[in-house]
């Protein structure tokens, strides 16, 4: 399973190239498109961005994956917006959006998870590797 330091790593990457293309690259990933998550820590009360991917949007609707590559462990940014819904999402290199994030119901998941995994096999791949429930996260604008 990818590190802290592999995620923040990758995570510092992809900024870089969205700085250095002048945002002109790096908004899609695997067809996807990329957003940036910034999230309120749940014990630093600080600020934490992260860049991540939405293999699926219904209306304003942005739906993200709690994967972390399949680790038996949440990632952190889910976490956080767990405790503090109240997030702000940067996408399509347009303006920073207030929304609000939650946690997708039982049946959601159920019939979001087989348009998920079918458009990003990899998904279902994380899945395998853990005994967790990858949670979905849906984010809203507030």
């Amino acid at each position: 399973m990818p590190s802290d330091l592999v995620l923040k790593t990758m995570n510092t990457l992809h900024r870089t190239i969205l700085k250095v293309s002048g945002g002109k690259l790096g908004w899609t990933a695997g067809k996807m498109p990329v957003l940036e998550l910034t999230t309120t820590g749940r014990k630093s009360g600080q600020q934490r961005a992260t860049m991540l991917t939405s293999p699926l949007q219904e209306g304003d609707t942005l739906v993200i994956v709690a994967s972390r590559g399949g680790d038996d462990h949440h990632p952190s940014w889910y976490l956080n917006l767990r405790d503090n819904p109240e997030v702000t999402v940067t996408w399509k290199g347009g303006d920073p959006q207030t929304m609000t994030a939650s946690i997708a119901t039982d049946d959601e998941r159920q019939r979001m998870w087989p348009i998920i995994t079918e458009k990003s096999k990899n998904y279902a791949g994380y899945q395998k590797k853990t005994e967790r429930q990858i949670p979905l996260v849906l984010l809203n604008p507030a």
